[in-house]
Order: structure tokens, then sequence, then C-alpha cells
């Protein structure tokens, strides 16, 4: 039986784990975004390696390098080898490299690991929203990108609950031995039960076996994006830079950049928050378990602002919904520089979850809504690649103001412009029809 055009028995059988198994690949993507926030405290604690404030802010920056590189290459290779084995590949890679950095000996040998689980990692959610998205029937785009990212902030909510739980009694590096266990399960379920996407097949050429798993899952077939014909000259690169020349084309010229700077923008909010909110908190004068719980309601937040989002996108439109969540994530961004009472901080960052990280989420979908199956994954792994490049710029940024003793208030108030920012590229992004993302070679409306 071939691995990727599975018997129509076994379809059956295998219908309702798809979305269920690439949610919990994404889960891994919102463990890895918590967990070195999570054990810094302890990194530069002189009962360890005693790190600077620099030396951890370059700790959490390599990991996001390889991330970066991960999804701007994986997501092209998806579009080439298939989503079934990028996103196995995928996951065994961040798994095995997560296991090695509980036993790194020092610093350095710990960031070369953290960037290799990078590597590996980048590639894991451009290719689970790429095939989400071709097993959900059309107009449904928001609701199911949103539902399945929900795993990225319970991932996250998770590793901040484990780390009230772990990190003080049994030692920092029991974080990673955690994080890399899913796998075990993770990886023999998708073995058995992880079918090829019907897009990626048709696109492709192997019809048969697209209306065979479009069969299965109650699917219509997407039509397929003409091919771009390679120029004289080109190496032979497996179509790698035809594919990544549409995204460069007039067609979708535009959509790519306004999304690249949003996706920055997006990514410098999520990842400057998760990484540096417990020392800020702390600098602020809260105990290490109160900050840890702030970072655990700010991801509890996102959970329920996922469930919303996705609902309202589906009503509105993706890019409206996108721009009124970057604006509001803004705002509550603000509110958190003022010195409030405890429970009246927690309200705020649950609110500040609930906005910031849905309204990345959402750009997410608007890609995969906007763009033909034979680039869809290509524009996801340019949309994660470009927001990691913010991802790496927000820790930075962060760490130099928590280095000059002035992360709290102003980290919020370069948060909240940053969010401003975000939303005013989304609006650049340019709409098009269904049936213009599916029409092969039709510009954008």
């Amino acid at each position: 039986m071939n691995a990727t055009a599975p018997s129509g028995t076994t379809l059956t059988r295998a219908a309702g784990w798809v979305a269920p198994l690439c949610w919990i690949a994404v889960l891994l993507d919102g463990f890895d975004l918590v967990v070195v926030g999570t054990v810094v405290p302890a990194l530069i604690s002189p009962k360890e390696w005693g790190l600077s404030g620099t030396g951890a802010t370059a700790v959490i920056t390599v990991g996001l390098v390889g991330m970066m590189i991960g999804a701007l290459s994986i997501g092209t290779l998806t579009d080439l080898v298939g989503r079934r084995k990028a996103l196995l590949g995928s996951v065994l890679s961040f798994s095995f490299f997560t296991l090695l950095c509980a036993f790194a000996p020092n610093p350095t040998v710990f960031g070369v690991l953290r960037f290799l689980a990078g590597l590996g990692l980048g590639g894991c959610l451009p290719t689970a929203i790429a095939m989400v998205n071709e097993f959900t029937r059309a107009g449904r785009n928001g609701r199911a990108t949103t539902t399945m990212m929900t795993g990225y902030h319970v991932g996250a909510v998770l590793t901040a609950g484990l780390a009230i739980l772990v990190v003080e009694p049994l030692g920092w590096r029991w974080m990673f031995v955690i994080g890399a266990l899913p796998a075990v399960v993770l990886v023999p379920l998708m073995l058995r039960f992880l079918p090829e996407s019907a897009a990626y097949l048709v696109a492709h050429g192997r019809r048969a076996e697209a209306e065979q798993v479009a069969r299965g899952y109650g699917l219509e077939l997407e039509a397929p994006a003409a091919p771009v014909e390679p120029r004289a000259g080109d190496p032979d690169t497996g179509g790698a830079a035809a594919t990544l020349r549409t995204l460069f084309s007039g067609a979708y010229i535009r959509n790519t950049v306004a999304i690249g700077v949003t996706s920055f923008m997006g990514l410098l909010l999520v990842y400057g928050l998760n990484n540096w909110l417990p020392t800020i908190m702390r600098g602020a004068g809260y105990q290490l378990g109160d900050t840890f719980a702030f970072l655990l309601v700010l991801n509890v937040g996102a959970v329920v602002g996922l469930l919303v989002a996705g609902s309202v996108a589906d009503r509105i439109g993706i890019r409206t919904a996108g721009i009124i969540w970057f604006g509001s994530g803004a705002v509550f961004l603000a509110l958190l520089s003022v010195r409030l009472s405890t429970p009246a901080l927690y309200l705020m960052c649950f609110l500040t979850g609930c906005f910031v990280f849905s309204a990345q989420v959402l750009v997410y979908a608007f890609v995969s809504a906007n763009h033909p199956p034979q680039v869809r994954a290509t524009a996801l792994g340019w949309s994660a690649g470009a927001g990691r490049s913010g991802a790496i710029v927000g820790p930075v940024i962060t760490g130099a103001l928590v280095t000059a003793g002035i992360a709290f208030p102003w980290g919020f108030y370069v948060f909240a412009v940053v969010g401003a920012l975000g939303a005013l590229a989304f609006s650049a992004a340019r709409v098009r029809s269904a049936t213009a993302a599916r029409a092969a070679g039709r510009a954008a409306s």
C-alpha cells in the first residue's frame, strides 16, 4: 500500500486523525515558545551558568535563527516533497535535539542544540497549517487555522504550568526531557494515520491518488495553479527556485511584502512577551511563582482568543479581523505598563493574550486562504520565516531594555507601537476571492 495514498478502508479509519495530529505537532511549537523563557531565570543564576543579560539573549535568539531558516527552507520543501514527509521530519528532528538540550554541559553546546532543534521546528508550523487547511472545506479557513493553533498556546500553557512544578524542585534540564517525550507517541501515530494532502497530490499530477484521498475525506479537489516554468540558466533545484520566485511575481508580490512585515510584527510580540515576561515582572518586584502565573494566564487568554477569532474571521473576513486584533492588542499592551493590583494585572495579561497571539494566527489563516496549493506551504513558510526574524528582534530589544533596567514599563510601550504597525501592514494586504485563489496563474483581484 502506498504510504501517501492509503486504501479506502484506512482513509475511513484515519479521517478523524489529521487535525488532532497536526494539533499535537503545533503543541510542540507552543512548548518551544515558552520553555526558554521559563528556564532563563535559572540559567542566569550563579548556581547554574550565571549567564549575563547578553548571554541569555543569545540563548533565546539562536534557537529563533534556526527556526527562521527552518521555516523558509522546509516550507518550500513541503511544496516539493509533500506535507506528510515534511511534518514527520520536522517532529523527529526537533524532538531529538530538544532531548539533547537536557544534557548540554555549557551555554555554547546548549545554543548549538537549540539552533538545530529550531531548524526542525521551524518547518512544523507552516506544514501543519497547510495540511489542516487542505483537509478543511472551503470557507472555514479562519476557524480551521485558529482551532489548530490553540495547540500552540495549550503547549505554552502546559509548559508554563510545568515550569512551576518542575524548574525549582527538579531543575531546568527536566523541562527539555519532558518536551521531547510527545514524539514517542506522535511519530508512530503519524506514520500510521497521516495521509498525504489531496491538494499536494493533484498539484503534482497524481490525480488518481488525490481523488482517493478526497473521497475519503469528503473534499473538493482544488484546481492546481499553473506551474512556473524554469528560466534558462537556473540551477536544477527540483523546482525550489521556481516555487520561491512565484511569491515575488506580479500576482503575489504585494501580499508577500505586506504579510512578511505583518508577520515580523506579530512574532516580535509573541516571542518578546513569552521569552521575557517572567523576567520583566520579576524585575518589577513580583515573585518568581507569580511571574510564571502571568505567563500561564497570557497563554490561556491566547487559547480563548483563538476560539473567538476564527469564528469572527469567517464572518467578517480574515484580514478585517486581523486588523482589529492587532489594534486591540496594541491597546492592551500599553495598559500593561500601568501598575495595577495583582488581580487586575492577571486580567490585563489575559486580554493581551486574547488579542496579540490570535492576531498572528489570523495572518497564517489569510496566507493559506489566499494562495493556491502549488505555493501554499512556501507562502506559509515565508510568512513564518519573516515572522521568525521578528521573533529574533523581539527578545533582543526586550533583553536590551532588561539590561538597561527599563523593561518595565518601556517594553510594553515598544510592544504597543509594534502592534499598531502590524495592523497597518495587514491593511495593505489584498484579498483574493476563493475562485481566484484556486485559478491557475490568475492575478490577485
